[in-house]
């Protein structure tokens, strides 16, 4: 059964789009089976893996919204592309996604937060990592992200304001694990776009590390050039270019998780 992670920050321009485009790829070259779920209406997650927007027909909001008042939704399968990497899979955004938000709190309110869960039974079995990106904000598609999940994964710049924000973000995960999802577990906290010149930056992992030292992954990422371009080349870094210090810094990441599930299972 696939290990579903949500990648999530309620702040925006933290690298969170960039985590889940290129850690997917790095699980991929390592032979795993991955699924991106593209849950930002922005749809930059799926443009950073090669589908141009605009170009999709049905995307994901066709699977979790019904065309028609009566209709059932298209079942996931339905709307999930290929990328360049034959391991890596992507359920796509598209426009119509942005009122997803609205049209799921029309559902009753023990349905809203379990749509995308449901969605996903029918293929876990068909993937070993399925990896959620989610929507800059805690609204009811980041929510459904959380229930539908085994862990979240956080990136977290370097900044003081991201900082800030990372309190509430674990009060949300909290009421999470209490009232709808109690296996959710926090995979641990990305730094990205570290710059390790500045003292801001050595600052703020400083009372990171005083405050979750158990959640802080052992990878970093710096900021890098070849991290900004490769979206706009509809490619992951690792395929942009694999000898470039961001795309190294994921295939660490990779197997900084590929690693920490193989312990939690005993393996190796």
């Amino acid at each position: 059964m696939a290990k579903v992670i949500a990648v999530a920050n309620q702040k925006g321009g933290v690298g969170k789009t960039t985590t889940a485009i290129n850690l997917a790829a790095g699980l991929a070259m390592a032979d795993m089976r991955v699924l991106v779920i593209d849950a930002d209406a922005q749809a930059n997650c799926s443009s950073g893996l090669g589908i141009e927007k605009g170009s999709v027909a049905k995307g994901l909001y066709a699977a979790l919204i019904p065309s028609e008042p009566e209709s059932e939704p298209l079942p996931l399968s339905a709307v999930i592309h290929d990328t360049e990497l034959d391991n890596l899979k992507v359920a796509p955004s598209d426009r119509d996604l942005s009122g997803a938000s609205v049209e799921l709190l029309e559902l009753p309110e023990e349905e809203r937060p379990f749509v995308l869960k449901r969605l996903l039974e029918p293929v876990l079995g068909q993937y070993d990592f399925i990896l959620i990106d989610t929507p800059p904000s805690l609204n009811i598609l980041t929510l459904n992200a959380l229930v539908a999940s085994n862990a979240v994964l956080v990136p977290m710049q370097c900044e003081y304001f991201a900082l800030e924000g990372l309190s509430d973000l674990f009060d949300t995960l909290d009421r999470v694990r209490v009232n709808l999802n109690p296996t959710l577990e926090v995979m641990g906290i990305l730094l990205t776009m570290f710059d390790e010149r500045t003292s801001l930056g050595q600052q703020v992992r400083e009372e990171l590390q005083t405050h979750f030292t158990d959640k802080i992954l052992q990878t970093v990422i710096p900021r890098n050039i070849k991290l900004a371009e490769a979206p706009s080349f509809g490619k992951p870094a690792l395929l942009y270019d694999i000898r470039s210090k961001g795309a190294e810094s994921y295939l660490r990441l990779a197997r900084e998780i590929l690693s920490y599930e193989c312990e939690k299972k005993g393996i190796g």
